[in-house]
């Protein structure tokens, strides 16, 4: 158990587009590993992002995802900038 930890670390998810949201579930599935190890428990929270963003709201960044960052103890990343958009 890591010493001082008492609550879930927050991870938001932005998987983006083309390959982004492949690099991020593999990334997701290393960091369970690695915090199952130390007693570390991790709450994703997953948020739409670049080109999966503009599908789906029509902007590559919403307002609301921003703010969810911001409150983060941390953000995956995945990758954006599809051939598509």
């Amino acid at each position: 158990m890591i010493v001082g930890v008492t609550t879930a670390v927050r991870i938001v998810v932005l998987p983006g587009d083309g390959i982004g949201p492949e690099v991020t579930e593999a990334a997701r599935r290393v960091l369970d590993a690695a915090a199952g190890r130390v007693g570390m428990e991790l709450d994703f929270v997953e948020e739409l992002v670049g080109g999966a963003s503009v599908d789906a709201f029509g902007v590559a960044l919403r307002p609301q995802t921003l703010r969810l960052c911001k409150t983060a103890d941390a953000i995956l990343f995945g990758a954006v900038g599809g051939p598509r958009w």
